[in-house]
């Protein structure tokens, strides 16, 4: 029997701000670089487990529209983090991916963000050819933790 997956109309909410103004392609990227438990085998097939807690960090891209009032908020962060680095307000937030079956029935993939910040500014440039990325202001994250649910 076939499995279906409608998807549409995701949320972003970082410091319980609702993100609207979001550009073209993968406006909003989550992956982990790391992984949960690194695994050491020795003599006689020997084997340590250890839990990496590196593997529960998360980067986090956004493509937004330049100018935006989200780039805007985005900006005023990074500035305020660049100003007073101990004084940043760590990110909180969440994605939320919405999941329907076909057959009307909706789960929601959640991933739960915690103790981010901005790790790299925003690139700019000037093209003369139409290419349209000079209109998107890219953010860079990395997050602390970061939890997926399905509920």
């Amino acid at each position: 029997m076939s499995i279906f997956t409608v998807t549409s109309d995701d949320t972003l909410t970082l410091w319980g701000r609702v993100f609207n103004d979001f550009a073209d392609d993968d406006i909003t990227s989550i992956a982990f670089g790391n992984d949960l438990v690194t695994v050491k085998t020795g003599k006689n097939k020997n084997t340590i487990f250890a839990k990496n807690e590196q593997g529960n960090n998360a980067n986090v891209v956004l493509r937004l529209m330049k100018g935006s009032s989200d780039d805007q908020f985005m900006q005023s962060k990074l500035a305020a983090m660049s100003a007073d680095f101990v004084a940043t307000e760590l990110a909180t937030g969440q994605f939320v991916k919405r999941l329907g079956d076909g057959q009307g029935n909706v789960s929601r993939d959640v991933y739960t963000l915690l103790g981010g910040v901005i790790v790299r500014p925003v690139d700019g440039k000037e093209n003369s050819s139409g290419d349209t990325a000079q209109a998107v202001a890219i953010y860079n994250m990395t997050f602390s933790n970061a939890v997926r649910s399905i509920q």
